[in-house]
């Protein structure tokens, strides 16, 4: 389960950040993942759970964002939804996309930190 790398990845970066603003703990992650980027949301807060045991992130919680994958038509100017399993063929003129524009994505989009006491 690649899950536990990445939510150990997300992690590590929160606890990074959280420090930078000069604080304690974390209360809130967001991620956004795309729908190809072969990332389980159920599996991955599973994993966050196991992977913030004993850290600034031991109460947070994970909100996963996902995001569908679209692609492009040159052919129609279009934009359309490629779907589960993908398929880059336009709708619309039936020719093939060559560019994807969103799905891939695996990105930390937010932290909310709790301030340290005075």
């Amino acid at each position: 389960m690649h899950e536990l790398s990445i939510a150990t990845a997300i992690v590590e970066r929160a606890e990074e950040i959280a420090r930078a603003e000069g604080a304690e703990d974390v209360s809130t992650v967001t991620v956004r993942v795309g729908e190809l980027a072969g990332v389980v949301p159920d599996a991955l807060h599973f994993a966050f759970e196991v992977a913030r045991d004993g850290t600034a992130l031991a109460g947070a919680r994970l909100l996963v964002e996902q995001v569908t994958a679209r692609a492009w038509c040159d052919g129609c100017a279009q934009e359309f939804t490629v779907g589960m399993p993908p398929f880059f063929w336009c709708p619309r003129c039936d020719r093939p996309s060559q560019e994807l524009r969103s799905g891939r994505e695996l990105e930390i989009t937010g932290v909310e930190a709790v301030a340290a006491p005075l």
